[in-house]
């Protein structure tokens, strides 16, 4: 059975708790240990069971492209040309036939690890070392045994109840023998692969999917035969025989690999967990990072509704990290929903520094009108923050809420380097956005006189000048001539 997050609908869930007996994805799970498949419950702090990547599966039936595609990876084909070319040039004698029997038993190994490699969540092929080294090759021994076994099981049937009971045992042999292919390459014994129990649990677990995949196999049979048929009647013998073969090892690991993606698909199902492991998915993994564990926190609180506990959560952050632009942001947006306004005068400074770095002068324009409507004196204290707040709102055409919040600025803040800025952002307002250039050009006087060391006194003249010619004060032009 397949399940969507708690906290996300339409998420596939990767992680179960079964003490709050909630799913999880791995949105909520940024810091869980995929590889070693563990992780803690957010709530209760207690093991989770890992669900992998089977809710996420897509179908198989909607990758049948992909599975046609798989055995023409550099990998298999290394496997399949070296397993069907070199018994074409081996000599015919006993060490030819020894060269085949060696060839033919690596490439049965690298079909049975097909499956073990795909439903482990590999959906590339396993490299071609595996076809040639390491241990595996009893697997070939197994599978003939299971064949022996399965035979004699049809004899027995056919000896006590008579040929009805014998032709029942024949179809239930054929109908399983893709399940016990799959036992066998999972489990590597005998006894499973040939229990009829056994089969007939794995079948039902899967359900209507199995029997689908069985009418593609059929067909991956048939045609593969059809085309080998093709090879040998219509080609010389020398090409026609490595060509079956060739043909006869791509359909064979087609075969084995949709095996391995529908195990893969249903491993909830059939009791174990596997994650898609190959390209980009591995590449996106989620870190095991503080940060994400802790906006994963603050989303499942947010949709629990335990918004004291989030705000909580954000003051505590923010005392650690005083400028923290996200937490800032967080917490703004939960108090402003909250209309908690004692909490927005308490951060109205790290906020407005939030807004007025965004350039949202629509935001900084409705904050301090909240304010000001909480409390009319309400009046900031830092000059440097008070010129970009207006600066922001002058941007974005809010020319009335810049002016007050720059009221009185030479009185409130008579010896701060700001005065020159604030004044003739005020200039500008006046004349660029309310066309009153008298004032403008007194507040452009006032610099003149004021503020004769700053930086932004050799400009006021040029400002003076676009005043007295009603031109939008935009200061002197910007030149690149070079000094000789």
């Amino acid at each position: 059975m397949k399940h969507d997050c708690h906290y996300h609908p339409g998420e596939p869930a990767k992680w179960h708790c079964g003490e709050c007996q909630i799913h999880y994805c791995s949105r909520c799970m940024p810091d869980a240990d995929t590889r070693q498949r563990k992780a803690l419950c957010p709530h209760c702090s207690k093991a989770m069971r890992y669900l992998g990547a089977a809710t996420e599966a897509v179908p198989f039936w909607n990758r049948i492209g992909a599975f046609f595609r798989y055995p023409f990876h550099s990998d298999p084909l290394i496997v399949i040309a070296i397993c069907t070319l070199v018994p074409v040039i081996a000599p015919a004698n006993l060490i030819g036939i020894l060269i085949w029997i060696v060839l033919a038993l690596a490439l049965f190994k690298y079909t049975y690890a097909v499956i073990n490699h795909t439903a482990e969540g590999h959906l590339k092929p396993p490299p071609v070392a595996v076809a040639f080294t390491g241990s595996g090759f009893d697997i070939v021994v197994l599978q003939l045994l299971v064949f022996v076994v399965m035979g004699g099981l049809v004899g027995a049937a056919a000896m006590l109840g008579g040929p009805i009971l014998g032709m029942l045992a024949i179809a239930f042999v054929v109908l399983a023998l893709p399940a016990s292919i799959m036992v066998l390459a999972m489990e590597r014994s005998v006894g499973a692969a040939v229990n009829p129990m056994n089969l007939a649990l794995l079948i039902s677990r899967i359900g209507t999917p199995y029997f689908l995949l069985y009418g593609y196999l059929i067909l991956l049979t048939l045609a593969s035969g059809a085309a080998q048929d093709f090879a040998l009647n219509h080609f010389p013998l020398w090409f026609s025989q490595p060509l079956a073969g060739f043909l006869n090892s791509t359909f064979t690991l087609i075969l084995f690999h949709m095996l391995g993606y529908l195990l893969f698909q249903y491993q909830e199902e059939l009791g174990f967990a596997a994650d898609v492991q190959d390209g980009e998915t591995l590449a996106q993994a989620q870190s095991r990072d503080r940060t994400a564990r802790f906006d994963a926190d603050i989303d499942m609180n947010l949709k629990d509704g335990h918004y004291d506990r989030v705000q909580s959560m954000l003051k505590e952050a923010l005392k650690r990290d005083p400028d923290n632009a996200l937490r800032v942001a967080q917490l703004y947006k939960l108090l402003m929903a909250r209309r908690d306004v004692p909490e927005l005068h308490r951060y109205h400074a790290r906020i407005l520094n939030w807004l007025a770095n965004s350039n949202d002068g629509e935001g900084v324009a409705g904050f301090v009108t909240l304010l000001q409507e909480a409390e009319p004196t309400f009046r900031l204290e830092d000059p440097e923050l008070s010129v970009r707040c207006a600066s922001a709102m002058y941007h974005r055409g809010r020319f009335k809420p810049a002016l007050r919040l720059l009221q009185d600025f030479h009185k409130r803040f008579p010896d701060s380097d700001q005065l020159a800025p604030a004044y003739l952002l005020v200039a500008q307002i006046l004349a660029n956005g309310l066309n009153q250039w008298e004032k403008a050009t007194a507040f452009l006087t006032f610099i003149q006189k004021k503020c004769p060391n700053h930086p932004l006194h050799g400009q006021i003249g040029t400002y003076l000048e676009q005043a007295e010619k009603r031109e939008p004060l935009k200061g002197p032009k910007a030149s690149f001539a070079v000094a000789e």
